[in-house]
Order: structure tokens, then sequence, then C-alpha cells
């Protein structure tokens, strides 16, 4: 159980606020992504901006789950939660097999991306933002013993993960120019969406720790 003290509320406050700045920021990452992903042919970038649309589905989730633990409910998930895991989990899955068939199309057809320099400037938007995110999910989850934020922090970083990837696909390109590199960012980014997927479903049916980077408390 999540800890009580005089700064509980306002530290309950403070992970609904940081659930809600998740959620915007996904929203926006995801349409200038998938924008620029689209006006550039860069696939990674697409396909990044679509994962990023899914886990606004899970930050729906965990923002919901914070405000009825600040009413006096418990971290147990209820059914709504359950339900936004179990399409966030198949969401992912479709996505993953889209990039997949995608990338192997583009592979086969030698595409090349006009330019991936978006993808290496919204990554590292992303890395930056992710970082401060996990940073303070992460204080509040210890403050509040709460093993449900941080579960949170911890899917933050496998969202750093994926900002990574994109970064190393889209500068690859840039500095090679070899064409395959923007579809591998692509194969890699459905790899990691397919262990999301996963632990998606894994969470909605009760997993102690859910997300692929594991639920380590450290910074």
């Amino acid at each position: 159980m999540p800890a009580t003290s005089p700064h509980s509320p306002e530290l309950y406050r403070k992970a609904a606020l940081l659930a809600l700045i998740t959620i915007i920021y996904n929203i926006a990452e995801g349409a200038v992504s998938v924008g620029l992903g689209v006006a550039d042919e860069t696939l990674s970038l697409f396909g990044f901006g679509l994962d990023s649309f899914v886990e606004v589905i899970s930050g729906v989730g965990i923002w919901h789950m914070v405000q009825r633990v600040r009413r006096g409910g418990t971290e147990d998930r209820d059914a709504f939660e359950r339900r936004a895991l179990r399409i966030t989990g198949g969401a992912f899955y479709l996505l993953a097999a889209g990039l997949v068939v995608t990338a192997g199309l583009s592979i086969y057809s030698g595409h090349r991306p006009e330019s991936t320099v978006w993808g290496i400037a919204v990554s590292l938007v992303s890395i930056s933002f992710m970082w401060l995110l996990i940073h303070h999910k992460t204080n509040v989850g210890r403050a509040l013993n709460s093993p449900a934020i941080l579960a949170d922090a911890a899917c933050s970083r496998a969202c750093l993960l994926l900002s990574a990837v994109l970064l190393a696909a889209s500068a690859g390109y840039e500095l090679t120019g070899i064409a395959w590199l923007d579809s591998l960012g692509s194969l890699a980014i459905a790899w990691l969406s397919v262990r999301e997927g996963r632990e998606a479903f894994g969470k909605a049916d009760g997993m102690a720790c859910p997300c692929s980077c594991g639920c380590s408390n450290g910074g």
C-alpha cells in the first residue's frame, strides 16, 4: 500500500499532474512525428509517432488510477484501467505487425527517406523530456511508496529507449546514407512495441512488475 503522510495529498496532486503532462506530451509528440514522418517518408519517425499515440491510452489509465487513489481508493486496477491496458496491448501488437510489413517492403524496394534530420531533433527532445519525467515520477513514487507510480516511471524509461532507437536510426542514415537503416530502426521500434504490448496485457492480468525496463527504483 502507498504510504500516507501529511504531504501525501500534495504528492498525489503532483503524480496526477505528471500523468496529465505525459498524456499531453505524447499526443503532441505523436502528431509531430507522424506528420514529419509522412512528409519526409521516414518510416522510423512515423512508427515512433504511432507508438506515442498508443502510449496515450496507457497514460489515461495511469491518470485515472492516481485520481482514484487520491479519493481514497487502492492501487488495485479497476475495470476501466484493465480495459485501457488491454486496448493498449492490442494496439501495440497491431502497430508492430504494420511496421514489420512496411519495413520489409521498404527494404525490398530500396526506399530511401527524404531526410532523417527531424528524427534526430524529435528523439533528442523526447530523450530530454522523458529523463525529466522519470526523475520526477521516481521521486514521487518513492515518497509515496507507490509501486504503480514507480512502474509508470519504469514505463517512461521504455519510452526513452524508443527515443534512443529513433536517434540511432536517424543519425545513422544521415551519417552514412544507407537506405535500410531507417527500416531497421522501424523494426527495432516494432520489437519494442511487441514487448510493451505483452507487458500491457501482463499489467491488465495483475503482473507486479509490468515494464520492459523493469521496476528498478533507481533514478
